[in-house]
């Protein structure tokens, strides 16, 4: 089964880029449901948190880091703007993409409970 996400990181598809080292990518999601919304993706293919094992948790958490340090980059790592980080795990919670990624999600005020 082929994996959107693997085939951006291989640049076998189009996405735009805003980030990228040797653990993980950070492009804009192709249906942002916020003026900024970011996926941040392992390169190794973990299928989503149901599937992390004890080697996965460093990636993880440094995709938690990424998240912070992109947060800081666009000025909105603060109490007065803030945004908001998320896992969909499995298809009842949103998750339609099998590669764990971790939504980052800003630019307007976010309501709550989000779904």
């Amino acid at each position: 089964m082929s994996c959107i996400f693997c085939e951006i990181i291989e640049r076998k598809r189009p996405a735009e880029i805003v980030y990228e080292d040797e653990k993980v990518l950070v492009f804009k999601d192709i249906n942002p449901q916020a003026p900024i919304h970011l996926l941040i993706i392992p390169k190794k293919h973990i299928t989503g948190i149901q599937e992390i094992k004890e080697d996965d948790i460093e990636i993880v958490g440094y995709m938690f880091f990424i998240a912070r340090k992109i947060a800081e980059d666009l000025g909105i790592n603060n109490y007065e703007k803030g945004y908001r980080l998320i896992f969909n795990v499995g298809k009842d919670a949103g998750q339609s993409i099998f590669h764990l990624h971790l939504h980052l999600i800003a630019g307007r005020k976010l309501n709550w409970p989000p779904g």
